[in-house]
């Protein structure tokens, strides 16, 4: 048995939580959640502070190992944070030492994409394989890649960055690139596409249940598109089954490099996949080499709505494999 803490840092939250490994299962046990400080250093003051308050309300829990999640560039290697976007001030802050400092047990960090497909593949979907890939598919979309059984996270942490990957010559912009694979296959991806879709369909004379809630086309959300979906409106699902072919041909391009046996996706995905499952499923048929294509699952992630839950535990349990 093992107990783990984990650190999620966010551009507007933090959580630290604390689990417990036994006989290769995970449960949370404890969880605290509070805006995220301003400036670094606060920042990581509270977090050292919330866990040391947690260890002494709970004096049984002997801590392996302390994991980090935040969103990236990142040094995973020297346990420096970048200068995320999200983040803007954290650059080159040392996140990794204070944890090791204060509590006297290994630390690490790896970005969020990374952490979370550590997590698919311990606890989750992807569990049992050697070769997994994760995608986000949230605000944005990138990639955590389990590779011949172990995190593989390039020669500087920049493996996974599909998002900016040019899907087709022109369509919604990601990553400042118009065509991109999270121009597509991502929150704000999808809003923005949708919001051009909806300004067709109306300037034909057309209504859409999009515009439910009576707000202007510019601000149309993707959650305003995946509940009119739901409801069935025909302009919705175009959107959505358009988003499903293109996250299929992102799919197939992953697939076809690196051979996966499962890829496993989060977020939208979770809560669209009877819309996005088909068309998604024609493009891969379409565009990934057949033996590549029957090796491979796609499937959503196994660990649900609670899996920024156990992400950064899992760079903890990473620790101590």
């Amino acid at each position: 048995m093992e107990y783990l803490a984990g650190i999620d840092i966010g551009g507007t939250k933090c959580a630290v939580t604390i689990g417990k490994i036994q006989d290769d299962q995970v449960e949370l046990l404890w969880k605290e959640k509070f805006p995220t400080p301003k400036g670094p250093q606060a920042a990581v003051d509270k977090l050292v502070e919330t866990l040391k308050h947690m260890l002494s309300a709970h004096p049984e829990v002997k801590l392996t190992a302390v994991g980090i999640s935040c969103g990236g560039p990142l040094d995973s290697r020297k346990g420096l944070i970048l200068c995320p976007p999200n983040l803007p001030d954290w650059d080159g802050i040392d996140v990794v030492t204070p944890f090791e400092e204060a509590f006297h047990v290994p630390a690490a960090v790896q970005n969020d994409a990374n952490a979370c497909a550590l997590a698919e593949w311990f606890w989750g979907a992807g569990r049992g394989t050697r070769n997994m890939v994760f995608l986000t598919f949230g605000t944005g979309i990138g990639a955590g890649l389990i590779l011949d059984g172990r995190l593989y996270s390039g020669t500087n942490d920049m493996a996974g960055e599909v998002g900016h990957v040019r899907l087709l010559e022109d369509g919604p912009e990601g990553y400042g690139k118009r065509g991109s694979f999270e121009g597509f296959c991502s929150g704000g991806g999808i809003a923005r596409y949708g919001r051009e879709k909806v300004a067709e369909w109306c300037g034909q004379g057309k209504e859409t249940l999009i515009l439910k809630r009576g707000q202007s086309i510019e601000e149309v959300t993707t959650r305003d598109i995946g509940l009119a979906a739901q409801e069935k409106d025909p302009l919705a699902l175009s959107i959505l089954e358009y988003t499903g072919r293109m996250l299929g041909r992102g799919v197939a391009m992953l697939a076809d490099i690196l051979n996966p046996e499962v890829v496993v996706i989060g977020s939208i995905f979770l809560r669209q996949e009877e819309i996005l499952r088909g068309p998604m499923e024609e493009v891969i048929a379409e565009e990934a080499l057949a033996q590549t294509r029957q090796s491979c699952r796609v499937v959503p992630a196994g660990l649900g709505e609670q899996l920024g839950d156990y992400a950064a535990l899992s760079v903890a349990g990473n620790l101590t494999i």
